[in-house]
């Protein structure tokens, strides 16, 4: 259960970060929040003085060519920088947030993957599942990894406690306790899910051409492309990826801890 005085001063954080500060002040700020955070400066998109508060800053645009995709498209491009968290099979529903803490797939999805979209109800098990943790330093957009049709969002309300991989082996069952957004994404290869988990101080997560708590894109078109941009995120948080068996295949080079970039091989797609 989220304490009032977690919310409180989840929501306190929110609140100076968007504080909109004085052009002067601005360049200096930011350099002091990279340095603390050991963000890179050298590929954030200038004039710092142009982002208004810390949170417009957190979700800097990068300098162009900062993150390539990968060529290859059999290759499955990372959505997000950060560190990968687990690269597992699902099975029985499960699969882990840490070592010894499980949670349900289902749960998890909030029922989505039953919703009928183009490909109907999407079965996962023997699928595959990869997760990567966004932490303060990290690029914050997330893109698309496999082009495709955006078909629904499902907004989950809930509470906002901290994704650290220490705080995930001691606390059981976050990402599903956690708010989060729940993409259903139709490709030509099939309908995989790509979920943006909330994480402490992070209340707003955003998604290209849906408002929240819509469901349903109101772009005119639903379709993104291969890297495009897919949604954003505030602070450090998580991305999980699900793909039904069959769709995609575990690197044998990539593994928990390992960094990875916004548009490195995450995955091999299968078909």
């Amino acid at each position: 259960m989220t304490t009032p005085l977690r919310t409180l001063g989840s929501h306190a954080v929110g609140w100076l970060a968007d504080r909109r500060l004085p052009k002067r002040l601005r360049a200096p700020a930011h350099r002091i929040f990279a340095a603390l955070a050991k963000a890179d400066l050298e590929e954030t998109r200038p004039p710092l003085d142009g982002y208004a508060s810390v949170a417009a800053f957190f979700v800097r645009r990068l300098v162009d060519g900062a993150r390539p995709i990968v060529a290859d498209p059999m290759f499955l491009p990372s959505p997000a920088d950060g560190r990968v968290q687990s690269i597992e099979p699902i099975e029985n529903d499960t699969i882990l947030q840490a070592k010894g803490q499980p949670y349900s797939v289902s749960e998890l999805l909030a029922g989505v993957e039953g919703d009928c979209g183009a490909d109907g109800p999407v079965e996962l098990n023997g699928g595959l599942a990869l997760t990567v943790y966004l932490s303060p330093r990290d690029y914050h957009r997330v893109h698309c990894p496999e082009a495709g049709e955006l078909e629904r969002v499902r907004w989950v309300d809930g509470a906002r406690f901290s994704v650290a991989p220490k705080v995930l082996l001691a606390r059981p069952r976050v990402f599903v306790r956690n708010e989060r957004a729940v993409l259903r994404l139709r490709s030509s290869r099939g309908t995989y899910f790509l979920v943006l988990v909330g994480a402490l101080n992070v209340g707003r997560i955003r998604v290209m051409g849906v408002e929240p708590g819509q469901e349903y894109p109101t772009r005119r078109d639903p379709h993104f492309a291969r890297g495009e941009e897919l949604g954003r995120f505030e602070l450090g948080s998580t991305v999980i990826l699900l793909f039904p068996p069959g769709m995609a295949q575990a690197l044998p080079q990539l593994g928990p801890e390992d960094p990875v970039r916004m548009g490195e091989a995450l995955a091999r797609l299968s078909k």
